[in-house]
């Protein structure tokens, strides 16, 4: 697995952030669905749905393709892992930095 640039890291949780753009990668990365049967649950426009999916694209979350008059969209399972990738390396550096702290304290 290759180490994200930090613009990818940026575009990745920026896309992140957002219920929606989450709820739609969960919903994509249990089975590939079509902008359609996404924009069905949300009380938004489909083009607004269409617009999270290209957000998400652009992070390499998920990818589109054509299946006759219809988008189908599927999960990037490589680039979940790499958001995880980063968020475990923050949580190795927090832990490392709590048991200094707790070395130090302990010390004095």
């Amino acid at each position: 697995m290759d180490a994200l640039t930090d613009d990818q890291v940026d575009a990745l949780f920026r896309a992140l952030a957002d219920r929606t753009r989450r709820d739609i990668v969960a919903r994509v990365i249990n089975r590939e669905q079509s902008v359609s049967a996404l924009a069905e649950r949300y009380e938004m426009s489909f083009a607004a749905v269409q617009k999270h999916v290209s957000v998400l694209e652009r992070a390499s979350l998920v990818s589109k393709r054509r299946r006759g008059r219809e988008q189908i969209v599927t999960a990037d399972r490589d680039a979940v892992q790499r958001a995880r990738a980063v968020l475990d390396s923050y949580e190795a550096l927090w832990r490392h930095r709590a048991d200094q702290i707790s070395a130090l304290l302990a010390e004095g």
